[in-house]
């Protein structure tokens, strides 16, 4: 628990092209890998079975890769907690840390005051939590294990950025 390094900051937005060039010119971060209607194999929020249809753009600013998010269904979700459907409402949703024990992770956040809110599973078997640590810091932590593929996608939006001359700012994944 002690020493988990700030992987990714993410940010609900409403467009994804928008604030991507909006960040780009504030901060240079980029380019931005854009993955549609993130495929899951399950998503439960606050223990019920519910559909979390959202597309994500991935880029790199400084050593921390920032996520841009935008759910597209109306549904309860841990990201319509802090910003609700239809609101209009942008900003910080969550930092994600990389942990070594999922499980074990989110009982310890529990057990501090941070309960879970979502757990989602991709289709490729990835799983991520978010935990509600809006009472101590004000948003969302997102957890997930580092697993090859998992880290391999941050290498590579990383290694994207490394001499990235600010052309072709949105590149489609999938």
């Amino acid at each position: 628990m002690i020493g988990l390094p700030v992987r990714q900051l993410a940010y609900k937005v409403e467009s994804l092209e928008a604030a991507a060039a909006a960040h780009h010119r504030r901060f240079g971060s980029g380019p931005y890998f854009v993955l549609r209607h993130v495929a899951l194999a399950s998503s439960h929020h606050r223990g019920v079975e519910r559909p979390f249809d959202h597309s994500s753009a991935y880029g790199q600013w400084g050593s921390v890769m920032v996520e841009l998010v935008v759910q597209h269904n109306p549904d309860d979700s841990a990201l319509h907690e802090m910003f609700p459907y239809g609101s209009g409402r942008e900003g910080l949703h969550h930092a994600a840390l990389f942990v070594d024990d999922l499980q074990a992770e989110i009982a310890h956040f529990a057990a501090e005051g941070a309960p879970l809110a979502q757990l989602s599973v991709t289709q490729t078997g990835t799983a991520f939590a978010f935990v509600d640590a809006r009472a101590s810091l004000g948003h969302m932590l997102e957890l997930y294990e580092p697993t090859p593929q998992l880290t391999g996608f941050y290498d590579f939006v990383a290694k994207a950025a490394k001499g990235w001359d600010g052309k072709d700012l949105i590149r489609e994944l999938g």
